[in-house]
């Protein structure tokens, strides 16, 4: 096989930390290496890694095949019983080029296990990376961990709690890969409205958004992962209302729309809250997208309840939606709430996967005609500023990928819109 393969599941952040350890198995000489990066937000989820790694031994008979990520940090001893595996790293670990040394393979299979207690972790070091292989877009860790304890989330355990990485390390990382031709910088973390408050001084998102954008001036794009709307801050207000490179499209972390399940989740904010955060959200910037996760299905969940979550759809003009599946974590209280029958949970994720579909398309018939700047993630595909998916038209039409280029959009089909290059 000779160099190492990366398989990555879940979030950005998760993205992020991939080319973190592709850097240190390169420095270790980590060759024939399999790392799988799992997720472990739902049961789907590990069932998909688990399903890669049997994948990757058949693919790949003699590889070093290591398993890492949230799933790996919560259920350990369950990855390492694997026959394919040969090494389990937490994911305080991962990030330590110690871990990547070809001598550390062939040893006692009590000794693949090295996970600490990720609780025990109180900072977030950030590891500067140069760039994305095979990415338009760069990630940029800002905070890891998460200090709220929402009833049908098992990521504290897998993350740890809530730390932030210092402003300055994050302006040098941005700027690096600036330097290295980078035109789209995505900040991402855990929870990232909770930046700043392990760091002295007054730290905030917004604060850190302002920094890197007066501080980085020549960064084109700037955009934010995912945001819990009910902890924003008014400087990240002003930055939505005054910052043109801050892209106009947010991710909100909603879950639902009906007050009592928000309540039975232990989140912080109540439908009210979502709907009014939007509306100011736009008075400040017209053009402003929004994007929201949603669980379909959630312990005792009516069908009034989940009218409420369709309604909401319409109320906050969500347009981008990550519909989960209600799945029971083992070891979070809602696993032990009455549960919803697992026909009724996919049909109630197909309907909101269906209004979020009708929503981009309304979305992309508006954008009908117009001049868009679109960073080319493909030789013929890129996104928007809202992140907008666009096609270039002519089949011997291509761009160059991590390029920004203006396009006319003249069409749309099978949920992108159609770009044609200016003359």
């Amino acid at each position: 096989m000779g160099a190492h393969q990366i398989l990555t599941f879940g979030c950005r952040l998760n993205a992020y930390e991939s080319e973190v350890m592709r850097g240190h198995a390169e420095a270790g000489g980590l060759e024939d290496a399999v790392i799988v990066n799992t997720c472990a937000v739902t049961a789907e989820a590990q069932r998909q890694a688990r399903q890669a790694i049997r994948k990757a031994r058949r693919t790949n008979p003699d590889a070093k095949i290591i398993v890492t990520g949230c799933a790996a940090q919560i259920e350990p001893a369950s990855f390492s019983a694997m026959p394919e595996v040969d090494l389990v790293l937490g994911n305080d670990e991962k990030l330590k080029p110690e871990h990547y040394r070809a001598e550390d393979f062939g040893v006692a299979r009590e000794e693949r296990v090295r996970v600490n207690d990720i609780m025990s972790v109180r900072e977030t070091a950030l590891h500067m990376i140069d760039g994305f292989e095979g990415r338009a877009r760069a990630f940029v860790q800002i905070q890891n961990g998460c200090d709220h304890r929402c009833t049908f989330c098992i990521i504290p355990y897998g993350r740890g709690n809530s730390r932030s990485v210092p402003a300055g390390d994050v302006v040098a990382q941005v700027r690096r890969l600036v330097e290295n031709g980078t035109n789209e910088v995505v900040l991402t973390g855990v929870d990232m409205t909770a930046y700043g408050r392990d760091l002295p001084g007054n730290q905030t998102l917004g604060r850190l958004v302002r920094s890197v954008l007066s501080e980085v001036r020549e960064l084109p794009r700037l955009r934010l992962s995912s945001i819990d709307s009910i902890e924003a801050d008014d400087a990240l207000l002003r930055a939505v209302a005054e910052e043109e490179r801050l892209m106009p499209h947010l991710h909100l972390s909603l879950q639902s729309g009906d007050n009592m399940i928000l309540k039975r989740m232990k989140r912080r904010h109540a439908r009210e809250d979502s709907i009014a955060f939007c509306a100011r959200i736009r008075a400040l910037r017209a053009d402003m997208v929004f994007g929201a996760d949603l669980i379909a299905g959630f312990p005792t969940e009516t069908q009034e309840m989940f009218a409420n979550t369709e309604r909401l759809v319409e109320e906050c003009g969500l347009s981008f939606l990550h519909v989960f599946p209600y799945s029971p974590r083992p070891g979070t209280p809602a696993a032990r709430m009455p549960q919803v029958p697992g026909d009724m949970i996919k049909d109630r994720a197909r309907r909101l996967r269906a209004a979020g579909t009708q929503r981009i398309d309304g979305l992309m018939a508006r954008l009908q005609g117009r001049r868009l700047p679109v960073l080319m993630e493909t030789a013929t595909s890129g996104r928007t500023e809202q992140f907008v998916g666009v096609e270039l038209a002519g089949s011997d039409v291509s761009g160059v990928p991590g390029a920004l280029v203006d396009l006319e959009i003249t069409g749309m089909r099978d949920g992108v819109l159609i770009g044609q290059a200016l003359a």
